[in-house]
């Protein structure tokens, strides 16, 4: 079910990415120079903007206070790269400005991460003793992994539809 979401979500992006990457932006600055302008609109100057390998790679991380912008972002011209700078940019104010969700997404990243890695063997190991032994630890173990990404995911909703508020609310008022 989510599995299947989530492909459709990620297809309709890149086609939107794709279609819009074609299209000019009438002011000519690149990515880089979108998310440079749109921090220092904010009064941010204290986040760095690099270009990092890879198709769609774009985010922020607030440890190390870089956003970090795919080629194609970081020196495309287009709309597409002007909306994921200032869209990666809004996460940027978010962590400026202290956004609940956010610190509330970023605090629970360390669990995430242990939870995502152990999840498939609890599940995997606790349905066979569940089945041979009626041992139901592993499982309820890996159903509890299960859970905290399931709620990781849908802590990052309000936080990437915030961000894309905020990155619009900007780019309607900054003459890009």
């Amino acid at each position: 079910g989510i599995g299947i979401i989530s492909m459709i979500v990620q297809s309709r992006f890149k086609n939107k990415f794709k279609k819009y990457s074609e299209m000019p932006l009438t002011s000519g600055l690149s990515g880089a120079e979108v998310a440079q302008k749109m921090l220092h609109d904010n009064n941010i100057y204290d986040v760095k903007i690099i270009s990092v390998e890879g198709q769609l790679t774009d985010h922020y991380n607030p440890a190390d206070r870089t956003v970090n912008l795919s080629p194609e972002v970081y020196h495309g011209r287009s709309v597409a790269a002007a909306a994921v700078a200032s869209h990666e940019c809004g996460h940027a104010v978010q962590h400026a400005t202290a956004y609940s969700w956010l610190q509330f997404r970023s605090a629970m990243v360390p669990i995430v991460n242990v939870a995502s890695r152990i999840v498939q063997f609890p599940l995997m190991i606790g349905v066979m003793l569940a089945i041979f032994s009626k041992v139901l630890i592993l499982l309820q173990i890996g159903v509890a992994a299960l859970a905290v990404t399931t709620v990781f995911s849908f802590i990052t909703l309000p936080v990437e539809f915030d961000a894309s508020k905020r990155a619009l609310a900007w780019l309607n008022t900054a003459n890009i």
